[in-house]
Protein backbone atom coordinates (compact mmCIF):
# COMPACT_ATOMS: atom_id res chain seq x y z
CA UNK A 1 0.00 0.00 0.00
CA UNK A 2 3.08 1.96 0.22
CA UNK A 3 2.62 5.39 -1.73
CA UNK A 4 5.53 5.54 -3.79
CA UNK A 5 5.38 9.20 -4.03
CA UNK A 6 5.58 9.64 -0.62
CA UNK A 7 9.51 9.35 1.31
CA UNK A 8 10.46 6.29 2.56
CA UNK A 9 9.84 5.59 6.27
CA UNK A 10 11.95 3.13 8.83
CA UNK A 11 9.25 0.84 9.43
CA UNK A 12 11.80 -1.67 11.23
CA UNK A 13 9.81 -2.19 14.72
CA UNK A 14 11.84 -0.22 17.14
CA UNK A 15 10.62 2.58 15.29
CA UNK A 16 7.24 1.41 15.29
CA UNK A 17 6.95 0.63 18.52
CA UNK A 18 8.38 4.10 19.48
CA UNK A 19 5.74 5.64 17.22
CA UNK A 20 3.06 3.82 19.73
CA UNK A 21 3.95 5.70 22.76
CA UNK A 22 5.59 9.19 21.47
CA UNK A 23 4.43 11.99 23.10
CA UNK A 24 5.36 14.38 19.92
CA UNK A 25 2.11 15.99 18.87
CA UNK A 26 1.57 14.42 15.70
CA UNK A 27 1.70 10.81 16.97
CA UNK A 28 -1.11 12.00 19.17
CA UNK A 29 -3.18 13.11 17.16
CA UNK A 30 -2.18 10.39 14.55
CA UNK A 31 -2.83 7.56 17.27
CA UNK A 32 -6.95 8.85 17.02
CA UNK A 33 -7.07 8.51 13.42
CA UNK A 34 -5.69 4.79 13.93
CA UNK A 35 -8.44 4.25 16.25
CA UNK A 36 -10.80 6.08 13.84
CA UNK A 37 -9.90 3.65 10.93
CA UNK A 38 -8.91 0.49 12.33
CA UNK A 39 -12.72 -1.13 11.47
CA UNK A 40 -12.93 0.37 7.91
CA UNK A 41 -11.29 -1.43 4.87
CA UNK A 42 -7.54 -0.90 4.62
CA UNK A 43 -7.66 0.04 1.15
CA UNK A 44 -9.87 3.05 1.49
CA UNK A 45 -7.16 5.93 1.81
CA UNK A 46 -7.80 8.22 4.52
CA UNK A 47 -8.22 11.43 4.09
CA UNK A 48 -6.19 14.91 5.34
CA UNK A 49 -7.78 17.73 4.61
CA UNK A 50 -6.56 21.54 4.52
CA UNK A 51 -8.13 24.68 3.81
CA UNK A 52 -7.66 27.88 2.07
CA UNK A 53 -9.12 31.02 1.71
CA UNK A 54 -7.47 32.98 -1.03
CA UNK A 55 -9.02 36.24 -0.60
CA UNK A 56 -5.65 38.08 0.34
CA UNK A 57 -2.11 36.51 -0.72
CA UNK A 58 -0.99 33.25 1.31
CA UNK A 59 0.76 34.07 4.04
CA UNK A 60 2.52 31.41 6.66
CA UNK A 61 -0.29 30.52 8.57
CA UNK A 62 -1.31 29.15 5.47
CA UNK A 63 1.56 26.67 5.16
CA UNK A 64 2.41 25.92 8.54
CA UNK A 65 -1.54 24.22 7.75
CA UNK A 66 0.02 21.84 5.16
CA UNK A 67 3.23 21.84 6.95
CA UNK A 68 1.47 20.35 10.39
CA UNK A 69 -0.97 17.95 8.34
CA UNK A 70 1.63 16.45 6.78
CA UNK A 71 3.57 16.23 10.09
CA UNK A 72 0.45 14.26 11.12
CA UNK A 73 -0.30 12.66 8.00
CA UNK A 74 3.82 11.01 8.32
CA UNK A 75 3.21 9.79 12.06
CA UNK A 76 -0.30 8.25 10.96
CA UNK A 77 1.96 5.85 8.52
CA UNK A 78 4.45 5.06 10.62
CA UNK A 79 2.14 3.77 13.00
CA UNK A 80 0.49 2.09 10.67
CA UNK A 81 3.69 0.60 8.76
CA UNK A 82 2.64 2.48 5.60
CA UNK A 83 -0.50 -0.17 4.75
CA UNK A 84 -2.98 2.86 4.85
CA UNK A 85 -3.28 4.47 1.93
CA UNK A 86 -3.11 8.43 2.68
CA UNK A 87 -4.05 11.86 0.08
CA UNK A 88 -3.72 14.94 1.39
CA UNK A 89 -6.86 17.61 -0.19
CA UNK A 90 -5.50 21.68 0.00
CA UNK A 91 -8.77 22.91 -0.85
CA UNK A 92 -9.61 26.39 -2.19
CA UNK A 93 -12.59 28.53 -1.02
CA UNK A 94 -11.79 30.41 -4.31
CA UNK A 95 -16.20 30.40 -5.03
CA UNK A 96 -16.36 32.48 -1.95
CA UNK A 97 -17.88 36.67 -2.66
CA UNK A 98 -14.72 39.57 -2.49
CA UNK A 99 -16.42 40.82 1.22
CA UNK A 100 -13.74 43.45 0.53
CA UNK A 101 -10.88 44.81 -1.56
CA UNK A 102 -7.21 43.38 0.57
CA UNK A 103 -5.34 46.45 1.25
CA UNK A 104 -2.27 45.19 -0.15
CA UNK A 105 -3.27 45.00 -4.06
CA UNK A 106 -2.40 47.54 -6.40
CA UNK A 107 -5.54 50.34 -8.39
CA UNK A 108 -8.14 48.83 -5.13
CA UNK A 109 -10.71 51.20 -7.06
CA UNK A 110 -10.44 49.11 -10.11
CA UNK A 111 -11.72 45.86 -7.84
CA UNK A 112 -14.73 48.19 -6.53
CA UNK A 113 -17.44 47.34 -9.43
CA UNK A 114 -16.17 43.08 -8.42
CA UNK A 115 -17.68 43.12 -4.86
CA UNK A 116 -19.38 40.33 -3.67
CA UNK A 117 -18.55 38.37 -7.06
CA UNK A 118 -16.68 35.18 -6.57
CA UNK A 119 -12.71 35.24 -5.81
CA UNK A 120 -12.36 32.95 -9.79
CA UNK A 121 -14.18 35.71 -11.60
CA UNK A 122 -12.36 38.98 -9.99
CA UNK A 123 -9.84 39.93 -12.08
CA UNK A 124 -6.33 39.53 -11.68
CA UNK A 125 -4.94 43.13 -9.92
CA UNK A 126 -1.41 41.35 -10.61
CA UNK A 127 -1.52 41.25 -14.11
CA UNK A 128 0.06 38.05 -15.57
CA UNK A 129 -1.06 34.42 -17.05
CA UNK A 130 -3.60 34.16 -13.93
CA UNK A 131 -7.08 35.51 -15.13
CA UNK A 132 -8.82 35.88 -11.92
CA UNK A 133 -7.86 37.28 -8.37
CA UNK A 134 -8.31 33.34 -6.97
CA UNK A 135 -6.21 32.20 -9.86
CA UNK A 136 -3.64 34.36 -9.04
CA UNK A 137 -3.55 33.20 -5.45
CA UNK A 138 -3.98 29.79 -5.99
CA UNK A 139 -1.02 29.75 -7.46
CA UNK A 140 1.41 31.69 -5.17
CA UNK A 141 0.04 28.88 -2.49
CA UNK A 142 0.94 25.65 -5.00
CA UNK A 143 4.26 27.73 -6.24
CA UNK A 144 5.28 27.73 -2.57
CA UNK A 145 3.95 23.97 -1.61
CA UNK A 146 5.79 22.77 -4.99
CA UNK A 147 8.77 24.54 -3.97
CA UNK A 148 8.96 22.46 -0.85
CA UNK A 149 7.98 19.18 -2.15
CA UNK A 150 4.50 18.77 -0.07
CA UNK A 151 3.18 15.71 -1.51
CA UNK A 152 -0.85 17.11 -2.04
CA UNK A 153 -3.68 17.37 -4.24
CA UNK A 154 -5.09 20.22 -5.02
CA UNK A 155 -8.52 21.44 -5.09
CA UNK A 156 -10.72 24.40 -6.28
CA UNK A 157 -14.32 24.95 -4.77
CA UNK A 158 -15.46 27.00 -8.04
CA UNK A 159 -13.93 23.52 -9.89
CA UNK A 160 -15.84 21.36 -7.93
CA UNK A 161 -19.01 23.19 -7.43
CA UNK A 162 -18.93 23.74 -11.47
CA UNK A 163 -18.14 20.21 -12.20
CA UNK A 164 -20.53 18.45 -10.12
CA UNK A 165 -18.80 17.38 -7.53
CA UNK A 166 -20.63 18.40 -4.87
CA UNK A 167 -23.98 17.93 -6.69
CA UNK A 168 -25.12 15.02 -4.26
CA UNK A 169 -24.54 17.02 -0.86
CA UNK A 170 -26.05 19.74 -1.96
CA UNK A 171 -29.21 17.65 -3.24
CA UNK A 172 -29.15 15.86 0.78
CA UNK A 173 -28.42 19.35 1.48
CA UNK A 174 -32.24 20.51 -0.49
CA UNK A 175 -33.80 17.69 1.04
CA UNK A 176 -32.60 18.44 4.99
CA UNK A 177 -32.89 22.23 4.54
CA UNK A 178 -35.01 22.08 7.49
CA UNK A 179 -32.64 20.15 9.57
CA UNK A 180 -30.05 22.48 8.61
CA UNK A 181 -32.07 25.54 9.73
CA UNK A 182 -32.59 24.13 13.32
CA UNK A 183 -28.42 23.44 13.65
CA UNK A 184 -27.84 27.14 12.59
CA UNK A 185 -30.75 29.20 13.48
CA UNK A 186 -30.48 29.04 17.21
CA UNK A 187 -26.59 30.62 16.68
CA UNK A 188 -27.60 33.66 15.05
CA UNK A 189 -29.16 36.82 16.50
CA UNK A 190 -32.98 37.46 15.71
CA UNK A 191 -31.93 40.26 12.98
CA UNK A 192 -30.13 37.38 11.16
CA UNK A 193 -32.68 34.86 11.84
CA UNK A 194 -35.64 36.24 10.04
CA UNK A 195 -33.11 36.23 6.64
CA UNK A 196 -30.67 33.39 6.85
CA UNK A 197 -30.44 30.60 4.14
CA UNK A 198 -27.63 27.97 4.32
CA UNK A 199 -27.63 28.41 0.76
CA UNK A 200 -25.89 31.47 -1.94
CA UNK A 201 -27.48 31.75 -5.13
CA UNK A 202 -24.75 33.15 -7.59
CA UNK A 203 -27.31 35.96 -9.50
CA UNK A 204 -27.77 35.29 -13.08
CA UNK A 205 -27.95 39.09 -13.51
CA UNK A 206 -25.16 40.78 -11.66
CA UNK A 207 -22.84 37.50 -11.22
CA UNK A 208 -22.60 38.41 -7.37
CA UNK A 209 -22.79 35.73 -4.74
CA UNK A 210 -26.30 36.98 -2.89
CA UNK A 211 -26.96 36.91 0.40
CA UNK A 212 -30.94 36.37 0.55
CA UNK A 213 -34.04 35.18 2.36
CA UNK A 214 -35.41 31.95 0.48
CA UNK A 215 -38.72 32.39 -0.90
CA UNK A 216 -38.68 28.69 -1.76
CA UNK A 217 -37.02 25.20 -1.24
CA UNK A 218 -37.89 22.34 -3.36
CA UNK A 219 -36.18 19.19 -1.75
CA UNK A 220 -38.12 17.11 -4.05
CA UNK A 221 -36.77 18.98 -7.33
CA UNK A 222 -33.44 20.14 -6.03
CA UNK A 223 -34.08 24.07 -6.52
CA UNK A 224 -34.59 27.33 -4.11
CA UNK A 225 -36.45 30.30 -5.05
CA UNK A 226 -35.58 33.74 -4.04
CA UNK A 227 -35.52 37.25 -5.28
CA UNK A 228 -32.95 39.11 -7.35
CA UNK A 229 -31.10 41.96 -7.39
CA UNK A 230 -33.57 43.20 -9.79
CA UNK A 231 -36.67 42.17 -7.81
CA UNK A 232 -37.72 39.70 -9.62
CA UNK A 233 -38.23 36.00 -8.54
CA UNK A 234 -35.86 33.84 -10.06
CA UNK A 235 -35.81 29.50 -9.35
CA UNK A 236 -32.50 27.90 -9.73
CA UNK A 237 -30.81 24.27 -9.34
CA UNK A 238 -28.79 24.20 -6.07
CA UNK A 239 -26.22 22.06 -8.57
CA UNK A 240 -23.94 23.06 -11.26
CA UNK A 241 -22.26 25.96 -9.05
CA UNK A 242 -25.45 27.58 -9.42
CA UNK A 243 -25.27 28.00 -5.55
CA UNK A 244 -23.02 27.39 -3.36
CA UNK A 245 -23.06 26.96 1.03
CA UNK A 246 -22.34 29.87 3.44
CA UNK A 247 -18.82 28.74 4.93
CA UNK A 248 -20.36 27.54 8.01
CA UNK A 249 -22.41 24.86 6.53
CA UNK A 250 -19.96 24.68 3.38
CA UNK A 251 -17.53 23.02 6.39
CA UNK A 252 -19.69 20.45 7.64
CA UNK A 253 -20.40 19.95 4.08
CA UNK A 254 -17.30 19.45 2.59
CA UNK A 255 -16.10 17.02 5.46
CA UNK A 256 -19.32 15.19 4.30
CA UNK A 257 -19.16 15.11 0.51
CA UNK A 258 -15.44 14.25 0.46
CA UNK A 259 -15.34 11.84 3.49
CA UNK A 260 -12.62 13.76 5.24
CA UNK A 261 -10.65 12.42 8.04
CA UNK A 262 -8.47 15.05 9.46
CA UNK A 263 -8.42 18.68 9.49
CA UNK A 264 -6.53 21.11 11.19
CA UNK A 265 -7.97 24.70 11.59
CA UNK A 266 -7.00 28.16 13.72
CA UNK A 267 -8.20 29.20 16.81
CA UNK A 268 -10.98 31.26 15.11
CA UNK A 269 -12.27 28.22 14.35
CA UNK A 270 -12.59 26.88 17.03
CA UNK A 271 -16.18 27.84 18.62
CA UNK A 272 -17.59 27.04 15.18
CA UNK A 273 -16.35 23.12 15.49
CA UNK A 274 -19.70 21.94 17.02
CA UNK A 275 -21.41 23.47 14.58
CA UNK A 276 -19.82 22.05 11.61
CA UNK A 277 -19.90 18.53 12.94
CA UNK A 278 -23.19 18.82 13.54
CA UNK A 279 -23.58 20.26 10.14
CA UNK A 280 -21.72 16.92 8.66
CA UNK A 281 -24.34 14.75 10.96
CA UNK A 282 -26.83 15.87 9.31
CA UNK A 283 -25.86 15.37 5.64
CA UNK A 284 -25.09 11.56 6.65
CA UNK A 285 -21.34 11.74 7.36
CA UNK A 286 -18.99 11.35 10.53
CA UNK A 287 -17.09 14.22 11.01
CA UNK A 288 -13.30 13.90 10.96
CA UNK A 289 -10.88 14.30 13.66
CA UNK A 290 -10.55 17.69 14.12
CA UNK A 291 -7.04 19.81 15.58
CA UNK A 292 -7.18 23.08 16.55
CA UNK A 293 -4.20 25.55 16.57
CA UNK A 294 -2.86 28.71 18.11
CA UNK A 295 -3.22 31.98 15.80
CA UNK A 296 0.23 33.51 14.57
CA UNK A 297 0.52 37.13 15.97
CA UNK A 298 2.47 40.23 14.07
CA UNK A 299 5.20 41.56 15.91
CA UNK A 300 2.92 44.47 17.45
CA UNK A 301 0.58 41.26 18.86
CA UNK A 302 -1.96 41.48 16.43
CA UNK A 303 -3.91 38.63 14.59
CA UNK A 304 -1.88 38.26 11.23
CA UNK A 305 -4.45 39.09 8.20
CA UNK A 306 -4.11 38.53 4.43
CA UNK A 307 -6.02 41.19 3.31
CA UNK A 308 -3.91 43.78 5.82
CA UNK A 309 -0.85 42.09 4.67
CA UNK A 310 0.67 42.27 8.25
CA UNK A 311 3.10 40.26 9.57
CA UNK A 312 5.78 37.82 7.49
CA UNK A 313 4.57 36.59 3.93
CA UNK A 314 6.29 32.80 2.88
CA UNK A 315 8.69 34.62 0.31
CA UNK A 316 9.80 37.17 3.37
CA UNK A 317 10.85 34.15 5.77
CA UNK A 318 12.54 32.32 2.35
CA UNK A 319 14.74 35.28 1.51
CA UNK A 320 16.75 35.42 5.18
CA UNK A 321 16.75 31.76 5.69
CA UNK A 322 16.13 28.01 4.51
CA UNK A 323 12.43 26.38 4.53
CA UNK A 324 13.45 23.64 7.29
CA UNK A 325 13.56 26.78 9.70
CA UNK A 326 9.83 27.88 9.04
CA UNK A 327 9.10 24.25 9.13
CA UNK A 328 10.20 23.97 12.64
CA UNK A 329 8.02 27.41 13.67
CA UNK A 330 5.36 25.05 12.21
CA UNK A 331 5.94 22.43 14.56
CA UNK A 332 7.33 24.09 18.07
CA UNK A 333 4.18 24.36 20.22
CA UNK A 334 1.04 24.47 17.82
CA UNK A 335 -1.53 25.34 20.68
CA UNK A 336 0.53 28.27 21.89
CA UNK A 337 0.35 31.75 20.36
CA UNK A 338 4.03 32.52 19.13
CA UNK A 339 4.93 36.11 17.49
CA UNK A 340 5.55 35.84 13.29
CA UNK A 341 8.52 38.70 12.85
CA UNK A 342 11.94 38.91 11.40
CA UNK A 343 13.82 38.49 14.67
CA UNK A 344 12.48 35.09 15.23
CA UNK A 345 14.12 33.86 12.11
CA UNK A 346 17.89 33.82 13.45
CA UNK A 347 16.79 31.64 16.47
CA UNK A 348 14.33 29.07 14.22
CA UNK A 349 17.57 28.45 11.87
CA UNK A 350 19.99 27.54 14.42
CA UNK A 351 17.34 25.68 16.31
CA UNK A 352 16.37 23.66 13.25
CA UNK A 353 20.44 22.49 12.35
CA UNK A 354 20.98 21.83 16.02
CA UNK A 355 18.11 19.11 16.05
CA UNK A 356 19.14 18.31 12.62
CA UNK A 357 22.89 17.43 13.72
CA UNK A 358 21.88 15.70 16.88
CA UNK A 359 19.63 13.37 15.52
CA UNK A 360 21.80 10.69 14.12
CA UNK A 361 23.23 9.92 17.63
CA UNK A 362 19.88 9.85 19.54
CA UNK A 363 18.03 6.20 20.92
CA UNK A 364 14.86 5.61 18.76
CA UNK A 365 12.47 6.90 20.98
CA UNK A 366 14.18 10.45 21.40
CA UNK A 367 14.37 10.72 17.34
CA UNK A 368 10.20 10.67 17.20
CA UNK A 369 10.79 13.53 19.17
CA UNK A 370 13.47 15.24 17.45
CA UNK A 371 11.39 17.90 15.50
CA UNK A 372 14.04 17.33 11.94
CA UNK A 373 12.16 14.07 11.59
CA UNK A 374 9.30 15.24 11.42
CA UNK A 375 10.07 18.33 9.19
CA UNK A 376 11.71 15.56 6.62
CA UNK A 377 8.94 13.32 7.38
CA UNK A 378 11.03 10.98 8.62
CA UNK A 379 14.14 11.09 5.99
CA UNK A 380 16.57 13.71 7.79
CA UNK A 381 19.67 14.38 6.16
CA UNK A 382 23.18 14.08 7.61
CA UNK A 383 24.45 17.70 8.29
CA UNK A 384 27.36 19.33 9.83
CA UNK A 385 26.95 22.85 10.64
CA UNK A 386 30.41 24.12 12.03
CA UNK A 387 29.05 27.79 11.99
CA UNK A 388 25.71 28.83 13.86
CA UNK A 389 23.62 31.41 11.50
CA UNK A 390 23.97 34.00 14.68
CA UNK A 391 27.64 33.41 14.52
CA UNK A 392 27.79 34.07 10.94
CA UNK A 393 25.70 37.45 11.28
CA UNK A 394 27.94 38.72 13.99
CA UNK A 395 30.99 38.02 11.07
CA UNK A 396 29.18 40.09 8.89
CA UNK A 397 28.62 42.68 11.77
CA UNK A 398 32.77 42.73 12.38
CA UNK A 399 33.81 42.15 9.04
CA UNK A 400 31.44 44.81 7.30
CA UNK A 401 31.66 41.51 4.58
CA UNK A 402 28.92 41.90 1.46
CA UNK A 403 29.88 39.26 -0.20
CA UNK A 404 30.23 35.16 0.31
CA UNK A 405 34.57 35.54 -0.59
CA UNK A 406 35.06 38.04 2.49
CA UNK A 407 33.31 35.49 5.06
CA UNK A 408 34.34 32.02 3.41
CA UNK A 409 37.87 33.54 4.31
CA UNK A 410 37.40 33.58 7.66
CA UNK A 411 35.22 30.35 8.17
CA UNK A 412 38.12 28.10 6.27
CA UNK A 413 40.88 29.76 8.80
CA UNK A 414 38.54 28.58 11.93
CA UNK A 415 37.61 25.20 10.36
CA UNK A 416 40.13 24.24 7.91
CA UNK A 417 38.70 21.35 5.48
CA UNK A 418 35.51 23.40 5.25
CA UNK A 419 34.52 25.05 2.18
CA UNK A 420 31.43 25.82 0.17
CA UNK A 421 31.26 22.44 -1.70
CA UNK A 422 31.87 20.54 1.28
CA UNK A 423 29.07 22.72 3.19
CA UNK A 424 26.69 23.81 1.14
CA UNK A 425 23.74 24.39 4.04
CA UNK A 426 26.57 26.50 5.82
CA UNK A 427 27.07 28.23 2.26
CA UNK A 428 23.27 28.83 2.23
CA UNK A 429 23.46 30.75 5.12
CA UNK A 430 26.25 32.73 4.72
CA UNK A 431 24.41 34.25 1.81
CA UNK A 432 21.43 34.53 4.32
CA UNK A 433 23.12 35.67 6.88
CA UNK A 434 24.52 38.95 4.44
CA UNK A 435 21.18 39.76 3.22
CA UNK A 436 19.66 39.43 6.77
CA UNK A 437 22.14 42.08 8.13
CA UNK A 438 22.09 44.04 5.16
CA UNK A 439 18.13 44.93 6.17
CA UNK A 440 17.74 44.19 9.74
CA UNK A 441 20.71 44.17 11.24
CA UNK A 442 22.92 47.19 9.50
CA UNK A 443 20.65 49.79 9.79
CA UNK A 444 19.64 49.45 13.60
CA UNK A 445 23.34 49.51 14.64
CA UNK A 446 24.08 51.89 17.55
CA UNK A 447 27.93 51.99 18.93
CA UNK A 448 28.15 52.94 22.63
CA UNK A 449 30.32 54.71 23.61
CA UNK A 450 32.65 53.48 26.48
CA UNK A 451 32.88 55.40 29.99
CA UNK A 452 36.11 54.94 31.80
CA UNK A 453 35.15 51.66 33.26
CA UNK A 454 34.73 50.26 30.26
CA UNK A 455 37.81 51.59 28.32
CA UNK A 456 39.55 49.93 31.29
CA UNK A 457 38.21 46.70 30.68
CA UNK A 458 38.79 47.06 27.20
CA UNK A 459 42.08 47.58 27.58
CA UNK A 460 42.69 44.83 29.78
CA UNK A 461 40.79 42.59 27.56
CA UNK A 462 43.10 43.62 24.80
CA UNK A 463 46.12 42.73 26.76
CA UNK A 464 44.60 39.61 27.69
CA UNK A 465 43.63 38.52 24.58
CA UNK A 466 47.51 39.97 22.99
CA UNK A 467 49.01 36.86 25.49
CA UNK A 468 46.99 34.53 23.60
CA UNK A 469 48.44 32.16 20.66
CA UNK A 470 46.64 33.36 17.42
CA UNK A 471 45.40 30.24 16.71
CA UNK A 472 43.59 29.43 20.57
CA UNK A 473 40.12 27.88 20.77
CA UNK A 474 36.87 29.60 21.47
CA UNK A 475 37.17 27.66 25.39
CA UNK A 476 40.59 29.19 26.09
CA UNK A 477 39.42 32.55 24.59
CA UNK A 478 35.90 32.53 26.91
CA UNK A 479 38.01 31.66 29.75
CA UNK A 480 40.05 34.81 29.11
CA UNK A 481 37.39 37.56 28.64
CA UNK A 482 35.63 36.32 31.32
CA UNK A 483 38.75 36.21 33.91
CA UNK A 484 39.21 40.09 32.44
CA UNK A 485 35.99 40.48 33.15
CA UNK A 486 35.91 38.62 37.28
CA UNK A 487 38.55 41.74 38.54
CA UNK A 488 35.54 44.30 37.56
CA UNK A 489 33.03 45.12 40.23
CA UNK A 490 30.64 46.30 37.49
CA UNK A 491 30.68 42.58 36.03
CA UNK A 492 30.64 40.52 39.43
CA UNK A 493 27.46 38.31 39.25
CA UNK A 494 27.39 36.96 43.22
CA UNK A 495 24.99 34.46 42.27
CA UNK A 496 26.87 32.82 40.18
CA UNK A 497 30.49 31.51 40.78
CA UNK A 498 33.86 31.47 39.19
CA UNK A 499 36.29 28.13 39.50
CA UNK A 500 38.31 30.06 42.35
CA UNK A 501 35.15 30.13 44.07
CA UNK A 502 35.21 34.07 43.75
CA UNK A 503 32.14 36.08 42.11
CA UNK A 504 30.85 34.67 38.84
CA UNK A 505 30.23 36.98 35.69
CA UNK A 506 27.25 38.86 35.03
CA UNK A 507 25.72 38.74 31.43
CA UNK A 508 26.40 43.32 31.31
CA UNK A 509 29.69 41.99 30.67
CA UNK A 510 28.81 40.78 26.87
CA UNK A 511 26.35 43.07 26.27
CA UNK A 512 28.65 45.65 26.86
CA UNK A 513 30.78 43.91 24.55
CA UNK A 514 28.79 43.68 21.47
CA UNK A 515 27.60 47.02 22.23
CA UNK A 516 30.79 48.69 21.87
CA UNK A 517 32.86 46.15 19.40
CA UNK A 518 29.86 45.39 17.44
CA UNK A 519 26.90 47.61 17.69
CA UNK A 520 24.46 45.67 18.86
CA UNK A 521 23.11 44.67 22.03
CA UNK A 522 23.38 40.65 22.25
CA UNK A 523 25.71 38.07 20.45
CA UNK A 524 26.47 34.70 20.38
CA UNK A 525 29.31 33.33 22.68
CA UNK A 526 31.89 35.84 22.65
CA UNK A 527 34.87 33.53 23.05
CA UNK A 528 33.34 31.07 19.92
CA UNK A 529 33.18 34.56 17.92
CA UNK A 530 36.49 35.87 18.49
CA UNK A 531 38.27 32.63 17.40
CA UNK A 532 35.96 32.53 14.06
CA UNK A 533 36.75 36.12 13.72
CA UNK A 534 40.08 36.17 14.97
CA UNK A 535 42.03 37.24 17.43
CA UNK A 536 44.15 40.32 15.95
CA UNK A 537 41.13 41.57 14.10
CA UNK A 538 38.95 41.79 17.19
CA UNK A 539 41.41 43.64 18.73
CA UNK A 540 41.51 45.77 15.74
CA UNK A 541 37.64 46.21 17.02
CA UNK A 542 38.95 47.29 20.30
CA UNK A 543 41.13 49.80 19.21
CA UNK A 544 38.75 51.69 17.32
CA UNK A 545 36.53 51.50 20.41
CA UNK A 546 39.01 52.83 22.52
CA UNK A 547 39.85 55.63 19.86
CA UNK A 548 35.99 56.16 19.33
CA UNK A 549 36.37 55.16 15.79
CA UNK A 550 33.42 53.27 15.43
CA UNK A 551 30.37 54.85 13.83
CA UNK A 552 27.25 53.06 13.70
Amino acid sequence: MTDSSLPPLDLSPEFVEAARTSKAWPFEEARKLVKRVEKRDPSQPVLFETGYGPSGLPHIGTFGEVARTTMVRTAFRLLTEDKIPTRLLCFSDDMDGMRKIPENVPDRAALEPYLQMPLTVVPNPFGGEHKSFGDHNNAMLRRFLDTFGFDYEFASATEYYKSGKFDEILLTAVAKYKELMAVMLPTLGEERQATYSPFLPISPISGRVLYVPMKDVNGKDGTITFEDEDGSDVTLPVTGGNVKLQWKPDFGARWAALDVDFEMFGKDHGPNMPLYDKISKVLGAKPPEHFVYELFLADDGSKISKSKGNGLSIDEWLTYAPTESLALYMFQKPKTAKKLYFEVIPKAVDEYFTFAQKYADMPVEQKLQNPAWHIHSGAVPAIDMPVPFAMLLNLVSASNAENKDVLWAFITRYAPGVTADTHPHLDALVGYAIRYFDDFVKPNKSFKTPDEVELDALKTLDVSLAALPADADGAVIQDAVLDVARQIERYQDPKKKSPDGGPGVSVAWFSALYQLLLGQEKGPRFGSFVALYGIAETRALIAKALAGAHTA
